[in-house]
């Protein structure tokens, strides 16, 4: 039966719009505003050019998320989360779902007389004074809610009596369990508590509600990561029958890649192999020294079917989350390391990318199958690296001339046109943890970065650019991986930056990845390249999921999406079901128009930088219980981070990271450069900057929170030169500050702080 038309809404005025936008500062995107409108789809389209035009004459500015705000600062009054207290201890918030690209610095003013005070989690309405430093001061006009009534903690015992230490480090004070609220917890207990009112020798009181495990055992690091972050840890049971029961694919109607030598390349340690590569030269003499590529993915769509219970769980989850001890897939073991990796030797169902490319390494055209493949090897990166420098073991050597040197000739001619279009080249380099059978960290060692590791980045990225080409090319929905053009207020910080370093920055009529480049090439093998490198990776945008294509800034692409890792990533998956459709590979393809992808990019967005929070806090956890035997030892460090309250170090052994209060830099007081990321001491003239190497020694650790503490050596000197230009002393702009310095009482005031 036909669908009943509805009948379309009033389409807002620009005043209409403007009035949402106001009254809704951190929660405007464009789906927000439809939505808030009632708007069609038609009326959708035309939404778009209308906030288009009022952002090019300036009615509106576009903020990071796609959200539209109105040009300016915040608005007086305003609903404020409170974030909890700085290093310093003056209490800090933030907009509520503030999404912008520089968050603003809040400092909450005290509670008048008889009000309780403010703790992290609570939402306030407040108004807003701007200080003449660019920070802002808050008043509370009244409490919209209280903070969450539930902390994560570890028990411990002080003087015979139990509390319990919040793993959150932004989150100050233990709190006290009566022994009638402990349910038999013990010293090292990793718990859930309820907050209770009241307090008893100034802490707040709490009753244990859940017991997990002991912070000895193996994983709780990442187990505190997982209840922190509200990861989901297991699957529904509904969910768990359909992997269980899913069945190998026969070939059917499907392309047989059987005896093609495909093979997969990963790391060591890697557990789901879910691509696979093989290479050739084209026959075709039209395409002389062209080759022909096969990446092999595989085919998640035919055991994941839309709207079932599996598909429900994969789709909340968003994606796996990778913790040095363990994986929380985002698809059951069964699929995710059965009958979906592609395991050497075993017949797997597949999506599989044909690719042609010239010697230039540029797309010609692509094919995209559904087929049954094999895969010959299962190898690692030094592995074949080491093959293809001449050293193969038992396995490669037999694949060297038939299967590797085919691959780095592919290779080779796509790192050409990477280079030709100049996507963004930061030097960062990564360091791999590894845990020994203790569950603790054996070793911190450098990341390598061989061939082998790009030319798979390589095959990748030409396939997830045919996946895009293929879906637009024939009208289908696509999941784009979108990375904006950094913001012009951040080009204009790190052109300002620069010229503290008397480096020049043409930002041209329009902003490409070679401007950076040539900067990064400039400085490279100079004291500054290691600065520059953090700068140009700050001034960047994030990486977004969106229906909307605005091409991928750092990669230097005009269409990009992400293709091939759906075992792992939902969005991959959304992209294999439209390739379905596209191609009539099946009836499992996507089952409807796209129009829920808007929605759905942004959870996916908000899954991945969930993932990405809570492995970066277990690896600090990690790291800090790694160093917490090492306390006072010195080490090489590099400033990483620059701030009216300290520095940010990172060490150069181990890549930890943690921070030198401000307070330890005895002898002076330091004033705060904002334009040239430096702290100045006022009558020295010592500078501490963002680069700068200097020699740390470790004065906490705690591996509960992933806490460092660090003191800079009279050793580790400052460095001394001329103010830069751009810093303009306030008159009485760090009275606080000065008194902390020199060890004194703490300023009340939150004003005119840098």
């Amino acid at each position: 039966m036909a669908r009943t038309p509805k009948t379309a809404a009033p389409f807002p005025s620009t005043d209409q719009i403007l009035a949402y936008i106001q009254g809704n500062p951190s929660q405007a995107g464009k789906r927000e505003i439809a939505r808030s409108f009632k708007l069609n789809t038609d009326q959708k389209k035309v939404l778009k050019k209308v906030l288009r035009e009022m952002e090019e004459t300036g009615v509106l500015e576009k903020k990071r998320g796609r959200k539209f705000s109105e040009p300016g600062k915040l608005p007086s009054v305003t609903v404020l989360l409170v974030t909890g207290p700085d290093k310093e201890g003056d209490l800090q918030a933030k907009p509520l779902n503030w999404d912008g690209d520089i968050t603003p610095i809040i400092y909450m003013l005290p509670e008048r007389a008889g009000n309780s005070a403010l703790g992290k989690g609570d939402r306030v309405l407040a108004r807003l004074e701007e200080t003449d430093n660019g920070t802002y001061q808050a008043k509370t006009i009244r409490r919209i809610s209280e903070a969450p009534d539930h902390i994560l903690g570890v028990v411990i015992k002080i003087e015979g009596e139990l509390r319990v230490q919040p793993t959150d480090r932004k989150q100050k004070g233990e709190m006290i369990i009566r022994s009638t609220d402990s349910m038999d917890a013990q010293p090292g207990d990793l718990v859930w508590a309820e907050v209770l009112p009241g307090k008893r020798l100034g802490l707040r009181n709490a009753k244990i509600s859940e017991r997990l495990e002991s912070m000895d055992s193996h994983g709780a690091i990442s187990l505190i990561a997982i209840h922190q972050y509200e990861i989901p840890n297991e699957f529904p049971t509904d969910a768990l029958k359909i992997a269980n029961s899913a069945k190998s694919k026969p070939l059917g109607n499907r392309s047989d890649l059987r005896n093609i030598p495909l093979i997969t390349i990963d790391g060591a340690d890697a557990r789901d192999f879910d691509d696979a590569v093989f290479a050739e030269p084209d026959e075709d003499k039209k395409n002389p020294e062209g080759w022909h590529l096969i990446i092999a993915i595989a085919d998640v769509a035919c055991y994941v079917t839309t709207g079932d219970a599996l598909d429900n769980e994969a789709r909340s989850r968003g994606n796996s989350v990778y913790f040095p001890d363990r994986v929380v897939p985002m698809l059951p073991e069964a699929l995710s390391n059965g009958l979906c990796s592609l395991v050497p030797n075993e017949e797997r169902p597949c999506l599989a990318a044909h690719l042609w490319i010239d010697k230039k390494g540029h797309l010609l055209r692509h094919l995209f199958v559904r087929g049954l493949m094999k895969s010959h090897a299962r190898t690692t990166y030094e592995q074949i690296q080491a093959a293809r420098d001449g050293y193969p073991d038992e396995l490669t050597a037999p694949l060297v001339d038939s299967v590797i040197a085919p691959l780095y000739g592919a290779f080779r001619v796509l790192d050409t046109y990477r280079q030709e279009r100049n996507a963004l080249e930061l030097d960062m380099p990564e360091r791999k943890v590894e845990i020994g059978e203790d569950g603790k960290i054996a070793s911190i060692v450098p990341r390598q970065r061989l061939d082998s590791h790009k030319l798979i980045e390589e095959f990748m990225i030409t396939a997830n650019v045919a996946a895009a080409q293929s879906l637009e090319k024939n009208k289908q929905p696509c999941m784009y991986r979108i990375h904006d053009r950094p913001s012009p207020e951040k080009l204009d910080a790190f052109t300002e930056f620069l010229e503290t370093l008397d480096y020049t920055f043409s930002k041209g009529q329009v902003i490409k990845p070679i401007q950076f480049n040539q900067i990064l090439r400039k400085a490279a093998n100079t004291l500054n390249a290691h600065m520059i490198n953090q700068m140009v990776l700050r001034s960047q945008a994030q990486a977004e999921y969106s229906p909307g294509n605005i091409g991928h800034f750092g990669l230097a692409l005009s269409r990009y999406c992400h293709f091939t890792s759906p075992i792992r990533r939902y969005s991959d998956l959304l992209v294999h079901r439209a390739l379905i459709n596209a191609h009539k590979l099946g009836n499992d393809g996507l089952q409807s128009d796209g129009d829920e992808f808007e929605e759905l990019g942004t959870h996916l967005c908000s899954t991945e930088r969930r993932a990405s929070a809570a492995e970066r806090d277990a690896m600090d956890r990690y790291v800090a219980g790694h160093l917490s035997t090492r306390i006072g030892s010195i080490f090489a460090a590099r400033i990483n981070g620059v701030t009216r309250f300290g520095l940010f170090v990172t060490l150069d052994e181990t890549g930890a990271d943690g921070l030198v209060p401000i307070s330890s830099l005895a002898g002076d007081y330091y004033d705060l450069d904002q334009t040239g990321h430096v702290l100045i001491g006022q009558n020295s003239g010592n500078m501490y900057q963002l680069g700068q190497p200097v020699e740390v020694m470790l004065r906490e650790a705690t591996p509960i929170s992933g806490g460092l503490i660090f003191q800079i050596l009279n050793s580790g000197e400052p460095q001394k030169g001329k103010r830069p230009q751009s810093h303009k002393r306030k008159s009485g702009g760090h009275k606080a500050a000065k008194k902390r310095a020199k060890g004194g009482p703490r300023g009340k005031k939150h004003h005119k702080r840098h």
